[in-house]
């Protein structure tokens, strides 16, 4: 029998469950993040107000089926190929790999209808990209606004570093 508890989490005879980070997601993009990006795709000076509207941000990683390698079954008959679910890294033409993230439902759909979102803050999936040995993390591949995330920027995402603008320059404040 489940009973509610004072954090919101569920708890099913000692074990607890708890409510998803992002429960009353619809799956859109941020509307503050959308402007955003709408100003950053009209003007590549406005990259620092884009990263500071993702940052603080829920992004969807895509997790994807990979088909994994079947085996022989009895009597040496084939065996049905097993799959796995796996995030995305796609290499960039000079080899460097990048983790993909999305704004919202209808920019994931762009690039994969089949895609599985996995809703996580923009530091979580900055801290993935980073783990998986990326150099960058693209936002919207597919559009409307695709962001690159890299380098420094990057860093100070995976770390929950706030973006911050000194004058006409940005720097990263912990």
């Amino acid at each position: 029998m489940a009973r509610g508890t004072d954090d919101g989490a569920a708890r099913f005879e000692g074990a607890d469950i708890p409510q998803p980070t992002f429960a009353e997601d619809t799956g859109d993009a941020a509307p503050l993040v959308a402007r955003a990006l709408a100003d950053y795709a009209l003007d590549a000076g406005a990259l620092p107000e884009a990263l500071v509207a993702l940052q603080s941000s829920r992004l969807l990683v895509p997790v994807v089926a990979v088909l994994g390698e079947g085996g022989p079954g009895e009597h040496g008959s084939e065996q049905e190929k097993d799959s796995e679910m796996a995030t995305v890294l796609m290499q960039g033409a000079d080899g460097r790999l990048a983790l993909l993230a999305f704004t919202g439902m209808d920019a994931l759909a762009r690039w994969d209808r089949s895609a599985r979102p996995v809703p996580v803050a923009a530091s979580d999936a900055a801290s993935a990209a980073v783990t998986e040995g990326a150099a960058a993390m693209v936002v919207d591949i597919a559009g409307p606004v695709p962001v690159t995330v890299e380098g420094d920027d990057l860093h100070g995402f995976a770390r929950g570093w706030t973006l911050a603008r000194l004058g006409d320059r940005t720097a990263w404040v912990q």
